[in-house]
């Protein structure tokens, strides 16, 4: 798995909040995409003044802008669509204030260039399961929509989601047997998110779930510890992943003073011989121990 540049081909809104991007990746097969409905790749957009970012290197087999100054921004989007035997790519941004993705998008021309690396996914729901929680806001919903587009149950499937305006539901395409539980107004930087009190307030179905969530940090937190210590459920019934945080420059202010030894606690529980899971719990708790 290395990286690969990719070119905007075309450029398209798909809702007042959604800006779909599409991209020829003449080496898509580099990138190891792991074939998963919320697999999400890295996009680096070119420094001010270039219009290309620069190629990554591998250094003790890891790829990255070494000695690259300033290196170029990123963040990690999910993708939409991929199609492999053509080598393009859709990916949808979320359109905001401001932040070097939103810019980014909505500026792009066809012939622009980015460069990607480091895809992976996390949605591995049980197979046991007899019924399915799906939670998102904003950042979440182009995974929310691929992983409900092949869901082969969309009747076992809650969905909870939490959305700027009413509108912003309609880019999901939600089949008419799927439970959809709307927050409208709520999160996605325009107040604080009620996501966790929304799952623990949950009259959910009986038998054996499963929960999928992609949103902000904190609330991932929240509704983590609400499957795991109020309903009991095992890890392997729940993929939970923190896609941003709220009043995130302030969150890294205080993470750059403790991130070392925090980190440390991951890299412990990996050595140790627990999986990935297990060892992001871990970091989460010393992150909530430390106030973060």
């Amino acid at each position: 798995m290395s990286f690969s540049f990719a070119q905007v081909t075309a450029t398209v809104d798909v809702g007042s909040r959604l800006r779909r991007v599409r991209f020829e990746v003449p080496d898509l097969r580099r990138l190891g995409l792991p074939d998963l409905p919320d697999e999400v790749v890295g996009i680096y957009f070119p420094t001010p003044g270039r219009s290309t970012p620069p190629e990554m290197t591998q250094v003790d087999g890891v790829w990255a802008f070494h000695d690259v100054d300033p290196a170029p921004e990123g963040r990690t989007l999910t993708v939409r669509e991929v199609d492999h035997r053509a080598g393009t790519m859709s990916v949808d941004f979320v359109v905001h204030d401001s932040g070097p993705a939103t810019e980014w998008a909505q500026a792009a021309r066809p012939g622009d260039q980015v460069t990607m690396a480091y895809a992976r996914g996390w949605y591995r729901p049980d197979p046991a399961a007899d019924w399915h929680l799906l939670v998102a806001d904003l950042s979440g919903l182009p995974a929310l929509a691929r992983i409900l587009g092949t869901h082969p149950r969309p009747e076992s499937v809650t969905a909870v989601v939490e959305v700027a305006e009413h509108d912003d539901l309609e880019y999901v395409g939600f089949s008419g047997d799927t439970r959809v539980i709307p927050l409208v107004g709520s999160g996605n930087g325009l107040s604080p998110s009620v996501l966790g009190d929304a799952v623990a307030g949950l009259d959910v179905p009986a038998g054996h779930g499963y929960c999928w969530y992609a949103g902000e940090a904190a609330q991932s937190r929240a509704v983590r510890k609400h499957l795991r210590n109020v309903r009991g459920w095992d890890r392997d019934q729940y993929d939970i992943i923190g896609y941003w945080r709220a009043e995130g420059e302030r969150w890294a202010r205080r993470y750059a003073a403790h991130g070392d030894d925090l980190l440390a606690v991951y890299q412990r529980a990996l050595a140790a011989g627990k999986g990935e899971k297990a060892a992001a719990e871990e970091f989460d708790e010393a992150l909530e121990r430390a106030g973060l």
